[in-house]
């Protein structure tokens, strides 16, 4: 079953994670934004080559912000291109294609992959408890 608030709330913050990658037209990629979209104690999970690898949210955030900012990495973005999210009691699971481009040293660069997402409702904060992975 679909919760349409929650579902909005999900997408609300898919945007900012993807967001927060991007610096096109003199956007500066900012880590507190990045790391917003998490909890204190989310993991993620990077899959590559045969290889898992497991990061805290600043081993992961921080070395994409410097390459995003630093001047590297020029004239990108990331964005969803397609998503199915699935809610049952309380919890999402949210898998999203997405695509990216930007120039990377000088020469074109572009990619695409896929990014699960999950959250929890029930925190007695209220809200959506992100862990992003």
């Amino acid at each position: 079953m679909e919760d349409s608030g929650a579902q909005k709330d999900i997408d609300a913050l898919v945007v900012n994670f993807f967001s927060a990658f991007d610096n096109r037209d003199g956007a500066t990629p900012r880590l507190d934004d990045l790391i917003n979209c998490f909890t204190d104690k989310a993991t993620i999970v990077r899959r590559s080559n045969s290889r898992t690898e497991l990061y805290t949210v600043r081993e992961f955030a921080i070395p994409r912000i410097e390459l995003l900012t630093q001047g590297a990495l020029l004239h990108f973005h990331e964005r969803e291109i397609s998503s199915t999210t699935q809610i049952f009691d309380g919890i999402a699971i949210r898998t999203s294609r997405y695509s990216k481009s930007g120039v990377l040293d000088g020469n074109d660069y572009t990619g695409s992959g896929t990014k699960c997402f999950n959250w929890s409702t029930w925190a007695p904060i209220g809200g959506l408890h992100r862990s992003l992975g």
